[in-house]
């Protein structure tokens, strides 16, 4: 019984361990662009880069798209494809105090 419950756990983890290692990038340092191609990328695609970072082995810009929302870009390092996107919604938190009756 103690071994049938030590294999569940070893099996668990390494299910567990898998499903995180997909959440990175992970590429040799010899075959990622340079910090330029990301910025030039941006560029195209009319971002405003505030900070470039690298996070789980991957690139991630921080700033803001053509339309002005924040955005949160993370990019295959040797591709530069975009891993993930995320972006404010804006709100219109200013006219909350502002209530006229």
């Amino acid at each position: 019984m103690q071994k049938t419950i030590t294999i569940l756990a070893f099996l668990t983890a390494s299910v567990a361990g898998s499903a995180r290692a997909e959440e990175g990038c992970f590429v040799p340092m010899s075959n990622w662009k340079p910090r330029e191609a990301v910025v030039e990328l941006a560029e195209e695609r009319g971002w405003n880069v505030r900070r470039i970072k690298i996070d789980d082995g991957c690139y991630e810009i921080q700033g803001r798209d053509a339309s002005g929302r924040e955005i949160e870009v993370k990019l295959q390092p040797d591709t530069l494809q975009i891993v993930e996107f995320e972006f404010e919604e804006e709100h219109d938190d200013d006219r909350k105090g502002d209530e006229s009756h």
